[in-house]
């Protein structure tokens, strides 16, 4: 008889008592958070999502915070980085123009991100997945699959027991929340992590999945946004579910490979994976202006600001990249986005802020801006980055004293040292 075998049919999330499948309250503490489902101990896929996390960090910093809307992103000209839930209630939700959420919500108090906090409060939650199962793969700072097969000796439960285990301490040592979706592949992991949030536990098996996907929109599918969306309702299709009655080669010949991946997951077939440590495809930051932007100098101080950013992050990453990426996004709101490939990979803000520069001043026509940022791409080895550059002979010095202030930077803080670039970047009253 295995392990599987011997576990009961459902548990208590808050108390993990086993519970009898006809139960809807706790037999030992009465609470309605139970867990069940026939294959809930078969299960070893997991995708775990921290709950409007920003806010959450931030209402867990200021308790005063706890029953009211709060919106986390950059003033009335940014969009919004998160809500918390009080907040959506209101119809405020994530990439929303600022001043579209505070019509929704004027009573929301809006915090500017730290990116530092949330980044510290992310490795904390990473470090207990870690101590579940090395299989931990990252998607962002505050969400990552699991694959816990094979754990249940190393931890004497199921992982679905562990995860609502997890999900119990990372509220209790880090004052947060999350929700967890199991199943038996990526895809379906997770839609199951979005279903019942706040502090969800949701459990897609093999047996239902055709039938749990058959009704819901094709954007549940990745890389199904509203673009190609448009594009599948234009051929009458809008559910999973019409999708499952077409051929594979049929939605290949309409839309190429993209269509394989559509029959796949319509029918839950997804064979990737977990993969720990898997590289970041790139390395960016923007920032959008309080007031639509046309100079020059001002456009120059921000992207200057911007590269030391992405430069300063791919450093402590240990990371180069091939393509700089230059982003734009006009007062009416469309996006210019240009890149330029480079020779050999840089990590060092002096590339990065000239061959942005070179993207921007094309640019430069009048046009007044909402946004700028600067990324880059094609991520390899750190030790491959920046080789002498013959052509330029004042290269090498422009990167030593990079290097020079990286060091004071690291001793001092980040703003004990700038270029004469980033003067103009300070805030406006």
């Amino acid at each position: 008889m295995t392990a599987h075998d011997q576990a009961p049919s459902g548990f208590c999330r808050d108390c993990l008592t086993p519970q009898p499948a006809e139960r809807r309250r706790c037999v030992a503490c009465g609470s309605p958070r139970l867990v069940h489902h026939p294959e809930l101990h078969e299960l070893t896929l997991a995708h775990i999502d921290c709950d409007a996390f920003y806010a959450s960090v931030e209402k867990r910093d200021n308790p005063e915070l706890a029953d009211k809307p709060v919106i986390i992103g950059g003033g009335k000209r940014g969009v919004v980085s998160t809500a918390c839930y009080i907040a959506r209630i209101h119809g405020v939700r994530s990439a929303m123009p600022m001043f579209k959420a505070l019509e929704a919500c004027p009573e929301a108090i809006v915090i500017r991100p730290d990116m530092e906090k949330y980044v510290r409060v992310g490795r904390e939650v990473r470090r207990l997945m870690l101590e579940l199962t090395p299989l931990v793969q990252p998607l962002s700072i505050d969400e990552a699959f699991l694959q816990l097969k094979g754990t249940e000796l190393l931890h004497h439960e199921t992982p679905a027991r562990v995860l609502a285990r997890f999900a119990r301490r990372v509220e209790t040592e880090i004052g947060i929340t999350i929700s967890v979706g199991l199943s038996y592949c990526k895809f379906l992991a997770k839609v199951a992590s979005d279903l019942r949030k706040p502090r969800g536990f949701s459990v897609i098996g093999r047996a239902e999945a055709v039938s749990f996907l058959a009704d819901r929109p094709v954007t549940t599918i990745w890389g199904v946004g509203k673009a190609f969306a448009s594009t599948l309702e234009r051929d009458g299709i809008r559910t999973i579910g019409q999708l499952q009655t077409m051929e594979e080669s049929d939605l290949m010949r309409r839309y190429g490979s993209i269509g394989q991946r559509l029959f796949r997951l319509a029918r839950g077939i997804d064979e990737r994976e977990v993969h720990p440590n898997e590289p970041a495809k790139s390395v960016s930051s923007e920032t959008t202006f309080f007031d639509d932007i046309s100079s020059r100098d001002e456009l120059v101080a921000h992207l200057r600001s911007l590269s030391e950013k992405v430069a300063w992050r791919m450093k402590r990453s240990e990371v180069a990249g091939h393509t700089v990426v230059l982003k734009l996004k006009t007062s009416d709101f469309k996006s210019r986005t240009r890149n330029r490939r480079l020779e050999d990979p840089t990590q060092l803000a002096d590339r990065i802020f000239r061959t942005g520069l070179s993207l921007l001043e094309r640019e430069l026509d009048g046009t007044k801006f909402r946004l700028i940022g600067i990324g880059v791409t094609d991520l390899t080895d750190a030790r491959k980055a920046d080789p002498p550059d013959l052509v330029d002979p004042q290269a090498g010095r422009r990167a030593a004293a990079e290097a020079a202030m990286d060091k004071l930077r690291e001793k001092f803080g980040k703003g004990t040292v700038q270029t004469g670039y980033t003067f103009p970047a300070k805030p406006r009253p």
